[in-house]
């Protein structure tokens, strides 16, 4: 239990990051918006390891090769695209879909969950229950989101002009920042 609570910890810190950067580009929030990003962002990293633990290790070489990139790419286009719109006039971002919105949620879920993927890839190798690991996993990204984007939510309404900017920026960090792990540090 204790590596499962350990893991769901580590696996949810990118899907805590872009839940504040939401958060903060959302501002101000509806009452269905944290719920909704923490729920889809918890079932995907509960879904994910249960995907790579039956994948088993024939996937896990692939996985591991690839899965910084993917993340990265995910991550960089949504931050550029928040970064760029940032710069719209008020019409523009009237407009504009939230980060709210199932497609954003369901991409932004992707992004930060390729990382379980790869963990469940691992746990197929190991003698551990994968249903209650990815349970654990995804209950812990829930309860770590939720607030998250909350946070970002208050956060949003005190750089209301530059939300969008900063929380774009954030994204686009988190991605670099995997791509860094991955590769240079690696």
């Amino acid at each position: 239990m204790f590596t499962a609570l350990t893991l769901g910890v580590g696996l949810a810190m990118d899907a805590v990051a872009v839940s504040i950067a939401a958060g903060i580009a959302g501002a101000p929030l509806r009452r269905r918006d944290a719920p909704a990003m923490a729920l889809t962002f918890g079932l995907f990293q509960a879904v994910m390891p249960v995907l790579g633990w039956l994948g088993g290790v024939a996937l896990a070489q692939w996985i591991t090769a690839v899965d910084h990139w993917v993340a990265f790419g995910l991550l960089g286009l949504i931050g550029g695209k928040m970064v760029y719109e940032s710069f719209d006039g008020e019409e523009a971002r009237a407009e504009r879909g939230s980060p709210f919105a199932w497609g954003a949620l369901l991409v932004a879920g992707l992004a930060t969950s390729i990382d379980a993927l790869a963990v469940g890839v691992t746990l197929a190798t190991l003698q551990v229950s994968i249903w209650s690991t990815a349970a654990i996993i995804g209950l812990t990204t829930v309860v770590l989101c939720w607030p998250a984007v909350l946070f970002g939510g208050r956060l949003g309404t005190v750089v209301a002009k530059r939300a969008e900017l900063v929380g774009g920026l954030l994204l686009i960090g988190l991605g670099v920042k995997i791509l860094v792990e991955h590769t240079v540090l690696a």
